[in-house]
């Protein structure tokens, strides 16, 4: 899973605490490069969210369509073989059309 992977949060991120030394980083410019990693961080897990419940939303939409069409089969019965769909097919075909379809 995504969130196994993933091993800071914004939250880890804002509360970094990093040494200072001699000739270090500028304090600021850490806060400011960190800030923009937090937002990013934010939008990346809001998006992750934002998918996962898109993804249960037409999980849910393909099963229940799958239900509605499993409900509604109208194939042919089991055990029904070719020679009997084409039985009645012919028989309808004699019904509908009559004399028309052998002149």
């Amino acid at each position: 899973m995504l969130s196994d992977k993933i091993k800071l949060t914004g939250k880890d991120i804002l509360e970094k605490d990093f040494k200072t030394a001699m000739r270090g980083y500028k304090p600021e410019d850490v806060d400011q490069f960190l800030d923009v990693v937090i937002k990013d961080y934010e939008a990346f897990y809001q998006e992750i969210e934002d998918l996962k419940q898109e993804n249960l939303k037409l999980r849910k939409q393909s099963e229940d369509q799958v239900k509605r069409q499993s409900q509604t089969n109208t194939g042919p019965m089991p055990g029904t073989t070719n020679f009997d769909i084409l039985k009645r097919l012919s028989n309808l075909e004699k019904h509908v059309f009559g004399s028309k379809l052998y002149d």
